[in-house]
């Protein structure tokens, strides 16, 4: 079976998505890339309390009442990807995983690869924008 995992696209005013710089340990799966913050869905435990558990865990923010964005069903995992607008000073944010968090435009992440698959869902997400939507 599969393991399930829960994802936050954070957007900001200036359409940024903040992205997370996962911890250099060799033991870790993709070490040293950029990722959306997120987690493993504990057993029991629904998508929405995993995000809202891991984001309060990981950098102190409560995101009760985010949004789901979409349901990805990849090869090793199913993944809950939610998103909610935040317009904090990511130096001021208190991080306890990842080595860094950074706000990113469109192209710029797009220059990076992102752990998990995660380029995808982006994609997706910056084509979902109104601005980017085909008549």
């Amino acid at each position: 079976m599969k393991h399930r995992g829960a994802s936050i696209i954070f957007f900001n005013r200036f359409r940024q998505v903040l992205l997370v710089l996962r911890d250099n340990i060799p033991s870790i799966p993709y070490p040293g890339m950029w990722n959306l913050p997120g987690g493993h869905i504990e057993h029991e435990e629904t998508a929405e309390e995993c995000i809202v558990r891991e984001m309060l865990e990981e950098i102190e923010i409560n995101v009760e009442g985010c949004d789901l964005f979409r349901l990805y069903e990849f090869s090793d995992r199913s993944e809950y990807v939610f998103m909610q607008q935040a317009d904090f000073d990511s130096a001021k944010v208190v991080l306890h995983e990842g080595q860094m968090i950074r706000w990113f435009s469109r192209a710029e992440a797009s220059q990076v690869e992102l752990a998990y698959g995660f380029d995808k869902v982006l994609a997706d997400y910056f084509d979902s924008l109104p601005e980017n939507r085909r008549k």
